[in-house]
């Protein structure tokens, strides 16, 4: 996948030979000025171009592109025609959109705006809980203030409580297996930068959570899929092709998984497990989601069921922000000690140690998480009930399995238009990411949409209604174009 740029809001002006770099295929496009008209629209809805930008001048663009000042003045007319620039006479051209439209980019518009974000399936923070944890940190703090702060391994005291939850869910833990990161992506890039190489196979779930997936690519590893569908995992599948084409790591996401919300059963664990022992492949288990059980009792950790010889090969990881909330930065990894310690070596360069602030607060939520959990499910059965009554009424059409934990339904759409439907959503007031941006293999999944029913009932009403009148509507994308990818949660 090629490498995203986007130029942040801080610079207001756009520089000819960055432009020149953000725009691509205009070799042997004609007219060139329509197709330089369309590759500023096509960053500017990206996100990759903010909003009132001032664009390089015509002579100055011109250079860089190696094209004539009259391409890129037709260029510009156009892009002000529509309604994608303004210019001031004797002044420079800036950045607009047209009434009604907006950047699919979630950092391109504000929180706030009226826009209902199903990107993102996270529930927000438990604010009297947040405000107490924090609370106690800043109380805390003080005995950290006279040492330097640094902690690559994370706090002592953090890496207990952790190691202590793991041991009290079914899988005895000792704090040196612990490492504290920045968040469970930050962990699950910190294990495939250790444990792959590029060009490395690596076994992976279609669907699976976009960001691992974006991780894996950016590693240089081959992604070797093994479908998740409404039955959940095929286990012959998975365990020949674990023997065939033997993977250095597999990504696996067991519990709730995302974006299927799937529960892969204690037999196909132990099954997987005794194959990658055979295979010797690294299994990356994300285990993020797996405190969001609706119906059915919490799952033990994956881990635990490994025979003797092959724990070593489980990396396990997690996070506060499913759980608690996604703006506390807060993950881990549990491994054996030995390769705590040279994940913990590995991540010293580009990311120190996770703030020590942070830290603390996460220290004083997992004192309390049971109750903090108790409220969250019954919350998101709620949540649940809504979005999938709202869609019954609103989408007859559309058919999903009701899952028995996690954060969001995988909807079947009936036909290729998921892209296309997000596109005419977007316009509408709901910023959702078609199922292509879950899909392993490019294109697939476009009659998939991922709801999540992280937000109140009330939203999940008013989104199922957006949604319904984005169906109804014109789709602007063809089927089978896949919105540009963007980030997700």
């Amino acid at each position: 996948m090629a490498e995203a740029h986007t130029v942040h809001s801080v610079d207001r002006r756009l520089g000819g030979t960055r432009l020149a770099g953000l725009v691509t295929d205009l070799a042997g496009a004609r007219p060139g000025y329509r197709a330089l008209a369309q590759a500023v629209r096509t960053l500017l809805l990206d996100g990759r171009v903010p909003l009132h930008t001032r664009l390089p001048a015509e002579r100055e663009l011109a250079t860089a592109l190696g094209v004539s000042r009259a391409t890129v003045t037709a260029a510009y007319d156009l892009l002000r025609d529509g309604g994608f620039a303004r210019s001031r006479r004797g002044a420079s051209t800036w950045t607009e959109l047209p009434e009604g439209r907006r950047p699919a980019s979630v950092a391109a518009f504000p929180v706030g705006d009226g826009v209902i974000d199903l990107a993102v399936a996270a529930p927000p923070a438990p604010a009297a809980e947040l405000s107490a944890a924090l609370a106690a940190a800043a109380a805390r703090l003080p005995e950290h203030a006279p040492t330097a702060g640094y902690h690559p391994y994370g706090l002592p005291e953090l890496r207990a409580a952790v190691a202590d939850r793991f041991t009290r869910r079914g899988l005895p833990t000792l704090p040196d297996q612990i490492l504290i990161t920045t968040g469970a992506q930050h962990a699950i890039s910190l294990a495939l930068a250790l444990l792959g190489r590029p060009g490395d196979r690596a076994l992976v779930e279609n669907p699976s959570y976009p960001n691992a997936l974006d991780a894996i690519r950016r590693a240089g590893m081959r992604a070797t899929p093994v479908p998740v569908t409404d039955a959940g995992w095929d286990t012959a599948l998975v365990e020949s092709t674990l023997r065939q084409a033997a993977p250095r790591i597999a990504y696996l996401v067991p519990d709730f998984q995302n974006p299927t919300g799937a529960l892969m059963g204690r037999e196909q664990r132990v099954r997987i497990l005794e194959t990658a022992r055979a295979t010797g492949t690294w299994l990356l288990v994300d285990e993020t989601i797996a405190d969001i059980a609706l119906d059915v009792p919490p799952p033990a950790p994956f881990a635990s069921l490994a025979p003797h010889g092959v724990a070593e090969q489980v990396v396990t990881v997690g996070s506060l922000s499913k759980s608690h909330w996604g703006g506390l930065r807060i993950g881990w990894v549990r491994a054996g000690s030995r390769l705590i310690t040279e994940l913990a070596m590995a991540r010293v360069p580009s990311d120190m140690a996770t703030p020590v602030i942070e830290q603390l607060v996460a220290l004083h939520l997992l004192e309390g998480m049971d109750e903090v959990l108790r409220a969250r499910i019954t919350s998101l059965r709620a949540s649940r009930e809504a979005l999938a009554a709202a869609l019954t009424r609103h989408v007859p059409e559309w058919r999903w399995q009701l899952p028995p934990g996690g954060l969001s339904l995988w909807v079947d759409l009936g036909a290729p238009v998921a892209s296309g439907l997000a596109r005419a959503a977007l316009a509408r007031g709901v910023r959702i990411e078609g199922g292509s941006r879950f899909g392993a293999d490019p294109g697939t999944h476009e009659h998939r949409l991922r709801i999540p029913y992280t937000l109140p009932p009330d939203q999940c009403e008013l989104a199922a209604t957006r949604l319904a009148a984005a169906l109804s509507s014109d789709l602007a994308a063809p089927a089978g174009a896949p919105l540009p990818g963007d980030w997700v949660a």
